[in-house]
């Protein structure tokens, strides 16, 4: 879907669950996150960016798709990054979601999935010493994300309450 946005035209990218894409400028990635979590990566000298939109923390066996799971998705997108022209030294991430989307028991496994996906993508992040310049994760409620690649921001959109920019 190509937009105009100013006198710019630019790709709205979506992004689904269990996916991760990537984009130069002036391009746009989007995805929609509950209980999983959105980690998005910006090369801002070459104006790359890199979304994936992770449901679970760990991946344990040979089956399954690889984007689905924080410890592989991420350095999956590390490298999808780098073949789209980013420099792995420039990459900094913001991650986004972990919500705890349905009322259970506090230590029922569905309670603790968006919080196991925040951790799991913390350590990841860490051992591949991309440093997190922000975040918004946790809560109670699902929220849509627009990645920009012009600049790095990330629109968050939530129903009732107010949009912001990390």
């Amino acid at each position: 879907m190509c937009r105009k946005r100013g006198y710019m035209n630019f790709q709205l990218i979506n992004v689904g669950i269990a996916d991760l894409k990537t984009a130069k400028a002036p391009d746009v990635l989007r995805t929609i996150l509950g209980s999983c979590v959105g980690i998005c990566m910006f090369d801002s000298s070459n104006k790359v960016i890199g979304l994936s939109h992770i449901m679970l923390a760990e991946k344990n066996t040979a089956e399954g798709n690889p984007m689905k799971y924080a410890n592989t998705a991420i350095p999956m997108l590390l490298d999808e990054m780098i073949k789209t022209g980013a420099v792995r030294d420039k990459i900094t991430a913001k991650i986004i979601g972990g919500s705890t989307m349905f009322k259970m028991a506090d230590n029922s496994m569905m309670s603790e999935i968006g919080r196991s996906n925040i951790r799991k993508v913390k350590e990841v992040l860490e051992a591949l010493s991309i440093v997190i310049t922000a975040e918004d994760t946790g809560g109670d409620f699902g929220r849509t994300i627009d990645f920009f690649s012009e600049n790095g921001n990330v629109k968050i959109k939530s129903i009732g309450k107010p949009e912001k920019i990390i």
